[in-house]
């Protein structure tokens, strides 16, 4: 049993997501690397944020490297100043020894990636008449069907699919009963779908005006939430890493990641 390096890692993670297909503002790739790319990555810790709860959980579990899929290093940082919270994890992180990778928009972007991992849910094993990137730089995608799925029936889907009890829908005026082409992009959505012709719109979060001009438009939005979209996809990232590297490689779910937002 030999651990694979920090650098034999970092270049399966190119694979899954190359950072070629990260949006130009992205912030993707190694962040953090307080050791060696030589040394080795015994356990992984995937997670969506970067929080100190998770930074906690990496020191427990003596994490040599978390992945976490939005980007902790996002604005040019000036000065690490413990008082604040972000620069605090940032920190934290150095001083616990593990490096950091963010895959964000290379992920969704990526074939079978994040926005295909949406897909799926929509399908619900379903096979579809067409499926292409939706946005800029593909980062959504737009699933046509043959047969019009009825609205109810593609909210539960989502539910099973995201794991989650509630969605927010936004609803045109003249509502929709079934809906033949679905475009999804997760997390904050907008810049993905704005303009997209579909009949429903899935999402993480929708500005209200963006809501409003989709409604305006006779598309139905759906939002479950901004990680909600993208939390479910961790267990298939565990499964790649665990193809690519077997036992050599212990790969775990961060259990104290989550959204921040919950229903009162």
């Amino acid at each position: 049993m030999r651990a694979p390096s920090l650098i034999e890692v970092v270049d399966i993670l190119h694979e899954i997501a190359p950072l070629e297909l990260a949006a130009d503002w992205d912030n993707t790739g190694l962040l953090l690397q307080p050791r060696a790319r030589a040394g080795a990555v015994r356990r992984a810790l995937l997670t969506i944020d970067l929080t100190e709860p998770v930074v906690a959980e990496a020191k427990k579990v003596r994490a040599d490297l978390v992945v976490s899929y939005h980007p902790p290093i996002f604005q040019p940082v000036k000065r690490l100043v413990h008082d604040d919270p972000r620069q605090r994890v940032l920190l934290a992180a150095a001083a616990a020894g593990f490096a950091v990778y963010s895959p964000h928009t290379a992920l969704d972007a990526a074939p079978s990636g994040l926005a295909d991992w949406l897909v799926e849910g929509v399908l619900d094993g379903a096979v579809p008449r067409e499926v292409r990137p939706c946005g800029a730089g593909e980062f959504g995608r737009v699933v046509a069907v043959g047969k019009a799925i009825p609205f109810q029936a593609l909210l539960q889907r989502l539910r099973r699919h995201l794991r989650v009890r509630d969605l927010r829908v936004a609803l045109p005026e003249r509502k929709k009963a079934a809906a033949r082409t679905i475009a999804v992009a997760a997390g904050a959505g907008a810049s993905v779908l704005r303009g997209e012709r579909a009949d429903v719109w899935v999402t993480g979060e929708l500005s209200h005006h963006d809501a409003l001009a989709a409604t305006a438009a006779g598309i139905a939005v759906v939002c479950a939430g901004h990680s909600n979209t993208e939390r479910g996809f961790l267990p298939v990232l565990k499964r790649r890493l665990r193809s690519a590297f077997g036992n050599d490689l212990d790969v775990r779910i961060a259990a104290s990641d989550r959204d921040p937002f919950v229903t009162a």
